[in-house]
């Protein structure tokens, strides 16, 4: 009997959050699972002797990348890069390039952060596309434009850009927006509170279970992304596989899972902007047409045997290398 090579994965997203990196982290251990490996997952590396570390963060999982590489230089990492590492840690903490350095395998969640990946480092860069099972999107409103915004509160989601954008709209607008995160500190918190009391279109749920957010989402029509960074959004994947519309900064992190021809974007930050494709979404039918048909269209990207095949691939190339 063959037993399969054991693999870790490491991150520092905690058991039981709804970070994106756990999320990630989940799902690759399902994908990995499903394809016969033996594969546990901690915050930092458990100083077991495992066949193939795979670690998301170059930055929070550097300590464990470096103690994994000196006890075992033979055996190979794979790093997933993540929206805070390639947007803001990269220039700020060297620890960043050291870890992807070290790495056998650069993985990214999206086409346009091969940008950021430094040139002597690009050929070991793989292009993983996250996916999502979607599940079936309702019947619509018809009196009430409904909005959904989806996200932990941090400052680098730029979250109440759509709070702040109800402001620039008509009297007349049928748009309510619901805002589904956990609020990231106690400021976030008594903002979020202070929206939703102040403003009759908004309101905030904090943070749901993943499928009641699922279900929220599937009942809008129209999903925004207004992040300052992102390193491939999961939220944008379910949005794509459900086949809800979006409405996203212009951001690389956005434009790699949704395309550069995408017709939905606005300035980040700018939330008269937002304002503006909010309003034409809600009152333009072929522009709202559009959207849906560029969504569609990205579904291909968000299946889950592809994602499955490209890391069953990297596990194989990684692996033979110790065999």
């Amino acid at each position: 009997m063959i037993i399969p090579p054991p693999i870790e994965i490491v991150t520092p997203a905690l058991a039981g959050s709804l970070h994106g990196n756990r999320i990630t982290a989940l799902r690759w251990q399902g994908h990995l699972r499903q394809l016969g490996y033996q594969v546990a997952i901690s915050n930092e590396w458990s100083g077991s002797c495992a066949d193939l570390l795979i670690a998301l963060h170059a930055f929070r999982s550097h300590a464990s990348i470096i103690k994994f590489h000196e006890s075992f230089p033979e055996k190979p990492i794979a790093l997933i890069m993540t929206g805070t590492d390639l947007y803001r840690d990269m220039p700020l903490h060297s620890e960043v390039v050291q870890s992807m350095e070290i790495a056998d395998a650069i993985v990214i969640l999206q086409a346009a952060a091969l940008e950021m990946i430094p040139a002597h480092l690009q050929s070991k860069v793989h292009v993983i596309y996250q996916s999502t099972k979607p599940i079936k999107r309702k019947a619509l409103l018809k009196r009430t434009f409904l909005v959904t915004v989806i996200g932990h509160l941090r400052p680098e989601k730029d979250p109440f850009c759509t709070a702040r954008s109800l402001q620039y709209l008509p009297p007349e607008s049928a748009i309510n927006v619901l805002h589904l995160g956990k609020a990231m500190s106690a400021d976030m918190r008594q903002l979020a509170k202070s929206y939703h009391a102040q403003l009759e279109g908004y309101q905030w749920l904090d943070e749901l279970s993943h499928s009641e957010t699922m279900q929220q989402l599937s009942r809008c029509h129209l999903m925004v992304i207004s992040s300052l960074m992102e390193g491939g959004a999961h939220v944008v994947t379910e949005a794509i596989a459900i086949g809800v519309p979006v409405i996203a900064s212009d951001i690389p992190g956005n434009r790699g899972l949704l395309g550069d021809d995408y017709p939905g974007y606005y300035p980040a930050g700018d939330e008269q902007a937002l304002a503006e494709m909010l309003q034409k979404a809600e009152n333009e039918p072929t522009f709202y047409q559009s959207l849906e048909n560029h969504i569609k269209k990205r579904g291909q990207y968000v299946r889950p045997q592809l994602e499955r095949i490209s890391i069953q691939s990297l596990m194989e190339m990684l692996l033979k290398k110790i065999n």
